[in-house]
């Protein structure tokens, strides 16, 4: 058997397929196979397309429920639960936070002010999303609202594409996206896949190592999307309370069994802070986590063995 791998952009971000085969041709049958699946749900879930589902819900806030597919309808029910958990630290109607406020691909000058980023997050809140289950509807309550998969869709998407691999005899494999990612089985030598945790300074290079096989990594960091400003670092995760970016925690990375569940659970542990995260983290089980903060000081949940 050996590793076949394919690196290439989608859902904007890049990706990297790797699957374990017995020849080149399966290999490359079976990572176009990954493609495709990260396509459709890319065309799903994207706000980049006008007709995409998720647009046509937030076209319709305060209007009208959108008829979704089963597919969208239940992520989005479980995006509200995970909203739940994290109590609002995660939230996928970040959305409707307007560009005029944060735009991490542009020169930004100076900081808005708290007021004005108070305003514009009164449109976020998770409650205001109603759910018909059985019309399989959407409905945003207010104008203006806005939905994005951000926090969720890569992980989603990796472990949808695990799901078809091994439905097609892959027995191992790595999906990953930007760094949050699905490993399954071994490698062709037996051992367990060696998975680096980026070094927030110098994401480059990997500061420890785990090894890895049937779970999901996710790693949210300030260095991936960020802006400087009068020489201090704001990072591209904003509190959903407060429209403003976190501080003190350089980079959050989540182990888990499903890569979904560890996309969507970085970013609010970084949001909810050090104590509050790892106390969350430790309750539910089969979920860990290591937190690096603005010292380079590493804080991990229970049950960790770095290398």
């Amino acid at each position: 058997m050996q590793k076949f791998s394919q690196s290439l952009k989608l859902m904007g971000n890049n990706f990297t397929i790797t699957v374990v085969a017995q020849n080149n041709v399966v290999g490359k049958q079976n990572i176009e196979m990954a493609i495709t699946e990260i396509r459709r749900i890319e065309e799903l879930f994207t706000t980049f397309k006008p007709n995409s589902q998720t647009n046509l819900i937030n076209d319709n806030a305060g209007i009208k429920p959108v008829q979704v597919c089963p597919e969208v309808f239940d992520l989005i029910e479980r995006s509200i639960a995970i909203s739940k958990i994290t109590q609002g630290a995660f939230d996928i109607t970040y959305g409707s936070i307007d560009k005029t406020l944060w735009n991490f691909d542009q020169k930004m000058k100076k900081l808005p002010d708290a007021e004005t980023a108070r305003k514009m997050v009164h449109l976020i809140n998770y409650k205001n999303i109603v759910l018909d289950k059985e019309k399989s509807s959407v409905f945003l309550k207010q104008k203006g609202m806005r939905i994005g998969f951000g926090g969720i869709g890569k992980g989603y998407a990796a472990e949808m594409a695990k799901s078809v691999l091994i439905k097609n005899g892959i027995t191992s494999g790595i999906i990953n996206a930007s760094g949050d990612l699905s490993a399954w089985g071994s490698q062709p030598n037996g051992k367990q896949w060696t998975i680096g945790i980026a070094n927030p300074d110098f994401p480059q290079a990997a500061f420890s190592y785990l090894e890895i096989s049937n779970k999901a990594v996710a790693t949210s960091g300030n260095y991936e999307k960020y802006i400087k400003i009068d020489g201090k670092k704001y990072s591209h995760t904003i509190d959903p309370k407060t429209g403003l970016p976190i501080t003190g925690i350089k980079s959050v990375t989540v182990i888990s069994e499903n890569a979904e569940f560890a996309d969507a659970m970085a970013t609010p542990i970084a949001v909810m802070g050090i104590s509050a995260g790892l106390f969350l983290i430790d309750q539910i089980p089969d979920l860990h986590c290591i937190i690096i903060d603005d010292d380079n000081n590493i804080y991990t949940s229970k049950k960790i063995n770095l290398k």
